[in-house]
């Protein structure tokens, strides 16, 4: 399998120093009660926002500060040529950050914040696929001096190669589709989904091999689900296979905990959600690797909530670890991602940071706690609203595919948060289908 080449761009390491006035003033920041915060703007991406930890004037950066990560950009050789322009009327592309003082938010439609100053880091991203290149590393002034001294603000603004796997279902998760690998402008067939239901009794599956059966685990089935016998109001036993080429199952996804409508409600709510189980082959049964919650959202952020664990080996007693947790729109959709670059934001603009230590130091630094193997970006997958026809697209950095069934249990995650979008869909409203069971359409 060949990658497709991607760029992330990394901010990080922010600092603000503000010269403190001699006299009394309601327009001096002091640095110990005043927060800050800055935009960072990069074309044809969306703005992020970070926190800007401010500074004694006196103070030189200090380590503890050091390797942060304030927020990361991933382009694809399509986004590059974007940036890069072919007019000749095209300026340098510019990574543009303003800082602001005073809380984030709005009062009355108007921004809280007051503009102390811009600062703009020139880009050269060419040939940034294949080598590393640092375009800022330390203090800028920003705004207008003030009495012959300005603001100084710290930054770090690098770039590095970060390939990956492209993958893309050929239909709808439950539709059972082809998987094709993207590779340039190749299309190539590389796995088979096949969608099936559950017994609840015997819990037996009804997919075409028995070797891809995800109740093998029936010791973890049990303990991470009860078996909730309710008529009404719950969606239960859906299960997707990946196979590879030759017909072998590599990866598997399995609804362990049904998804069933809060007493009063229509909706699977946070504090019940359904949850899956991602499932990986070794010695001939299936091993748990991650376990997916899903629910409904309430209010104006109505929406896919949802929370992805990866699970310890079964023979620790650690607890699992949390990769990724946020909404998703029910209406747009939007993007599942699993990044541990630190506590930058990445696509959804609302993606909670994945904390992979308790500070969330990241891979800025590369400061992981020893149970986590993964670090930088690890996957993303997109997610179609509802009522859409939905044929995830699925990338996987290459640092994290070793063979494949590494590549496919990825797959079969993104399988999983798909149908969760059908699964938490209110049940005043009517699935399709494929999604339903022979003796429910009766």
């Amino acid at each position: 399998m060949d990658p497709c080449p991607f760029v992330r761009l990394l901010v990080g390491n922010l600092a603000l120093k503000i010269p403190v006035a001699s006299k009394p003033s309601t327009s001096v920041v002091h640095p110990s009660t005043s927060p800050c915060f800055c935009k960072i703007r990069l074309p044809h991406s969306p703005l992020q926002t970070a926190v800007v930890p401010l500074l004694p004037p006196e103070t030189a950066f200090p380590d503890s500060h050091s390797q942060t990560l304030a927020a990361s950009f991933h382009l694809s050789s399509a986004d590059l040529e974007k940036l890069a322009g072919k007019s000749i009327f095209a300026g340098k592309t510019c990574l543009k950050v303003s800082i602001y003082t005073g809380r984030r938010g709005t009062t009355c439609g108007v921004s809280s914040g007051r503009l102390l100053g811009k600062v703009s880091v020139p880009l050269d991203l060419s040939g940034t696929e294949s080598r590393a290149a640092v375009f800022h590393n330390g203090w800028t002034s920003v705004g207008k001096p003030s009495k012959g001294a300005s603001a100084q603000m710290h930054l770090t603004v690098r770039a590095e190669p970060d390939p990956r796997f492209v993958f893309q279902f050929d239909g709808e998760p439950e539709c059972s589709p082809q998987v094709v690998q993207i590779q340039g402008g190749r299309r190539q067939p590389v796995f088979t989904c096949n969608f099936s239901f559950r017994s609840a009794g015997d819990r037996t599956s009804r997919s075409r091999s028995v070797q891809s059966d995800p109740s093998c685990s029936r010791s973890w089935l049990s303990s991470l689900s009860s078996e909730r016998e309710r008529p009404n109001k719950e969606r239960k036993g859906w299960s997707i296979t990946i196979h590879d080429l030759s017909g072998s199952p590599v990866a598997a996804a399995s609804m362990v905990t049904p998804f069933v409508a809060s007493p009063g409600s229509d909706r699977v709510s946070r504090s019940n959600p359904g949850a899956w189980l991602i499932l990986r082959p070794g010695n001939g049964t299936w091993k748990p690797w991650g376990r997916l919650e899903a629910w409904r959202e309430r209010g104006s952020s109505d929406g896919l909530g949802y929370r992805f664990e990866l699970l310890p080996d079964i023979s620790s007693s650690a607890a699992g670890i949390l990769l990724a947790e946020s909404t998703l729109g029910a209406s747009k959709g939007g993007k599942f991602v699993i990044d541990m670059s630190g506590n930058g934001r990445s696509t959804p603009a609302n993606s909670s940071s994945p904390a992979c230590s308790p500070r969330s130091s990241g891979d800025f630094g590369y400061g992981l706690w020893p149970y986590c193997m993964y670090r930088g970006f690890v996957m993303s997958s997109t997610v179609d609203g509802e009522g859409k026809c939905s044929k995830p697209l699925v990338e996987v950095g290459v640092q994290h595919v070793s063979c494949t069934e590494d590549a496919a249990v990825f797959v079969a995650l993104s399988a999983a948060i798909d149908l969760s979008m059908d699964a938490c869909k209110l049940f005043s409203h009517k699935l399709r289908k494929e999604l339903i069971q022979e003796q429910d359409l009766c």
